[in-house]
């Protein structure tokens, strides 16, 4: 469903010149399987799932999404996938149920499917409280589940999400975990980007570890554990990544 071969992004800077953001990075993620990608910050893992959800172009390599090229055939990917950037912004005049609505037109979905979509999707992530309420007025928790219903609304076979559950609150965080491992049961191909290991040991089939822009290590988690000879996830990624002095210099540039 997802098939990515030496993907690589370079950008241009006037001080530092050229600077390779995701360097020929390749990974394949299954119908029915949430691929993990674990990295620090400026790793390159955000340009990846652009990337993928054609918000960025390769500079070279090639990505395929629902058997569509990312960068030939953009929109027949968008119509499959459905992304969840770290930082959303919803129009604070807008209830959840018309902001939802909007993406669903967007979609081209017709207004009976789009109500059937959000009673689905709100009975899922437990939504009916506030769906009626202004954005403006919504906590963080109530943001991230409305951001979530609108990147879904159309039922794309292909999802992906960064930090999903960054600053949210235990049960809210739960309730997100819980409806990711929902989407992989009904046969949902799953990017899930995040920082906290105990999420990665409850969702993911397969992780890959990018560092550097470049992806260091991969493998279910028995692989990359026997690997690493670390039963601790944060101790087989520090050691994947090149130990504490790579990831500290990684985190200092």
């Amino acid at each position: 469903m997802i098939a990515a071969h030496n993907l690589t992004k370079t950008f241009k800077d006037k001080k530092r010149g050229t600077i390779v953001a995701v360097e020929n990075v390749s990974f394949a993620c299954q119908p029915g399987q949430i691929y993990g990608l674990l990295g620090a910050n400026g790793a390159g893992k955000t340009t990846t799932l652009r990337m993928l959800a054609t918000l960025l172009k390769p500079t070279s390599g090639t990505c395929t999404v629902a058997g569509f090229d990312t960068a030939t055939a953009p929109e027949d990917v968008r119509a499959n996938v459905g992304f969840l950037a770290a930082s959303t912004a919803l129009y604070g005049r807008l209830n959840a149920r018309e902001m939802i609505a909007y993406f669903g037109r967007l979609n081209g979905m017709t207004d009976d499917a789009i109500r059937a979509r959000i009673k689905v999707l709100a009975d899922e992530l437990g939504m009916h409280d506030f769906l009626d309420r202004r954005c403006d007025k919504f906590s963080t928790g109530m943001k991230q589940k409305t951001s979530i219903a609108r990147t879904l609304i159309h039922d794309p076979a292909v999802m992906i999400f960064d930090e999903p559950t960054l600053g949210l609150d235990v049960m809210t965080a739960r309730a997100i975990v819980k409806f990711v491992k929902e989407c992989r049961n009904r046969g949902k191909t799953v990017i899930y980007s995040t920082h906290i290991m105990s999420e990665v040991e409850k969702l993911c089939d397969v992780v890959g570890i990018i560092h550097g822009g470049k992806l260091v290590a991969e493998g279910t988690l028995p692989e990359l554990r026997t690997r690493f000879g670390e039963q601790d996830l944060e101790e087989v990624f520090v050691k994947a990544v090149g130990g504490e002095a790579a990831l500290a210099a990684a985190l200092n540039r």
